[in-house]
């Protein structure tokens, strides 16, 4: 599963933001899916193991029991701060602050929204985002940092169609 979510991405982000030869440049591509896929499938063993280990301590399965082991499970597996685990890291966050949100109004914690409240949480998430990079630019992921600097920046000066097609940061003199 980690390759088949990681290689098409590493592979597009690799030819449009990182420079090096063909060979550095697919040696990237196949680390950054390795390293997607063990950590997937450590976390998978790992939190697996632990939970099958505490209902057989406890002779059943509680909820905490999930919460335990993936907290032991993300330590062990994703405690390193590097690009793949932090990209993780934030994937789920946002899928977390999503379920959390909707478990609220479930649970009747928050009240169910006259209509959507879609539209003002992305212009809130939109105008964080773009505060945040054009003053505080620095705390953003590196990543993030790339493509709004490609979005934002690069795209104030144009050469040809190929900066479109390419990446519109020119490399020799032309």
């Amino acid at each position: 599963y980690g390759a088949k979510i990681r290689a098409p991405h590493a592979l597009v982000m690799t030819f449009l933001f990182k420079s090096g030869s063909l060979r550095e440049k697919l040696e990237s591509i196949a680390q950054a899916t390795y390293t997607h896929s063990r950590n997937l499938a450590y976390f998978v063993f790992t939190y697996k193991g632990l939970m099958a280990l505490q209902s057989r301590l406890q002779g059943k399965k509680i909820p905490f029991h999930s919460f335990f082991a993936a907290c032991i499970g993300g330590w062990l597996v994703f405690g390193e701060n590097n690009p793949i685990n932090s990209q993780i890291t934030m994937y789920l966050l946002s899928r977390i602050l999503f379920g959390l949100s909707r478990l609220a109004v479930e649970k009747g914690y928050v009240p169910q929204p006259k209509q959507d409240p879609f539209p003002l949480f992305t212009a809130l998430i939109w105008g964080t985002v773009l505060w945040l990079f054009e003053y505080h630019r620095q705390t953003l992921q590196p990543s993030l940092q790339s493509s709004m600097t490609y979005l934002y920046d690069d795209s104030n000066e144009w050469h040809d169609i190929s900066d479109f097609l390419i990446y519109n940061k020119r490399t020799d003199s032309k």
